[in-house]
């Protein structure tokens, strides 16, 4: 269920770049867009490296959160 919640996370994400397009909504998605456009490669690169640090944090917090529930789970000699 913790994996789903986060991939779930994750969709949203990739989610926003379109609805704030269509909507025309300001935001991270839509300035994405413009950057596209304009041909601005920095401002690209720096949307995807941020999404891409996100996506590995939410990650990173899912890996954490299953050995917290699960204390099977985890470097812990028995």
């Amino acid at each position: 269920m913790i994996t789903v919640l986060g991939l779930e996370l994750a969709f949203l994400l990739e989610g926003v770049v379109v609805v704030e397009v269509i909507f025309g909504h300001p935001g991270l998605g839509s300035f994405l867009v413009e950057a596209i456009f304009s041909r601005d490669f920095p401002k690209v690169q720096a949307v995807v490296l941020l999404t891409a640090v996100v996506f590995a944090v939410v990650n990173l917090l899912i890996d954490l959160a299953y050995s917290l529930l699960d204390p099977r789970i985890g470097g812990h000699d028995a």
